[in-house]
């Protein structure tokens, strides 16, 4: 799927911050919690309040409201909830204000929810006994296994486009890390839940024999 990438960008972030403001935020505030999980054509919480983002639309008691130009806050006042990011926990974070006009491109918000649909099947497989989350501070989705960080991100900083990645705790030597937290590749390049959990099984075995990075 091709997809802009200014409107990928001005997506990921207005879906980043109301992953923050309106998801993980009210969920910490009554259930302590700022963990969000992938969810059928998007994300949600996994406790209450019971909020999703379905595609381009926040569903909030069987209302599903558009996310395209409007705020956190009247999306917040519409759903019957307290806009805010999550206090205290984390640093970072989408840079969005409660009173940000968001754009979100619903062929985008598609393309992002796919990416993470598919990263949480490879995931899954890849590690049976752990749950991926997904974590509002970088909006990225993440598993982490033998001090390995293992996960998918719908592009940031680094890479503006959605990527698989792996990351060491300890880095290591080789031309299979690629990037300054570890490896990476862009979706795109692995076609199907397959070929992600290819792509993380041979971090997994490259982290276990490869040499540490040498300061």
């Amino acid at each position: 799927m091709t997809v802009d990438p200014d409107a990928l960008g001005t997506t990921r972030r207005s879906l980043h911050g109301v992953a923050e403001l309106l998801l993980a935020g009210p969920q910490h505030r009554e259930s302590g919690t700022i963990r969000l999980r992938v969810a059928e054509g998007g994300f949600g919480t996994v406790r209450a309040p019971r909020l999703r983002v379905a595609g381009a639309e926040l569903v909030a008691g069987g209302r599903a409201i558009p996310l395209d130009g409007t705020t956190c806050l009247e999306l917040a006042a519409a759903a019957g909830i307290e806009a805010g990011a999550p206090q205290g926990v984390y640093k970072d974070g989408s840079g969005v204000g409660p009173d940000e006009t968001l754009g979100v491109d619903a062929g985008a918000a598609a393309h992002i929810a796919e990416c993470f649909a598919r990263g949480h099947e490879a995931l899954v497989r890849f590690a049976p006994g752990a749950a991926p989350v997904l974590w509002p501070e970088h909006f990225d989705l993440a598993l982490t296994l033998d001090e390995v960080n293992y996960g998918v991100s719908p592009g940031d900083g680094f890479l503006g486009e959605p990527y698989a990645y792996a990351g060491p705790w300890e880095p290591r030597q080789g031309a299979f890390w690629n990037a300054p937290f570890g490896a990476a590749r862009p979706v795109r390049l692995l076609p199907g839940a397959t070929a992600l959990h290819d792509f993380f099984m041979e971090a997994r075995d490259r982290a276990a024999r490869d040499p540490a990075r040498r300061p």
